[in-house]
Formats: structure tokens, C-alpha cells, sequence
């Protein structure tokens, strides 16, 4: 089964560490990343997709993905 993913933060390096631990877990880049401006905080946020081949598994909309 094919997992996918969309993981969002402030422009800062707390997202440069989220998607770094995802990363680290075997989950793999998926298209370019997004920027984009939060007019109710005022902020900028990336935005970056991720995708996991994980064997043996159902996907079950209960899963919790991160721990995957």
C-alpha cells in the first residue's frame, strides 16, 4: 500500500526538521514544495507532500500516518 502524506509548518526550521524526521522514517518527497502566505497570522507556510510503500498493510482511514 501507497501512503501519502502533506505536512505544513511556518516558514521557519521546525518545518525543515518535520519533514527531515519523515525523511528519516522511509518516506520519500512527493512534487515540489509549496509557499505560501497565511493572512490570519500573518506568516508565510510551506507546505511539502511525502509518500511511504508500506508492505503488508490495509490502509485503514484510523491509521495514524506519522507513525507509520
Amino acid at each position: 500500500m501507497q501512503l501519502y502524506r502533506f505536512l505544513t509548518g511556518p516558514d521557519d526550521s521546525s518545518f525543515c526538521h518535520k519533514v527531515s524526521a519523515a525523511l528519516d522514517k522511509g518516506w520519500h518527497l512527493f512534487g515540489s514544495p509549496t509557499y505560501a502566505y497565511d493572512a490570519a497570522t500573518q506568516t508565510m507556510r510551506c507546505g511539502q507532500a511525502v509518500v511511504k510503500e508500506v508492505e503488508g498493510k490495509d490502509y485503514s482511514p484510523d491509521m495514524k500516518l506519522g507513525e507509520q
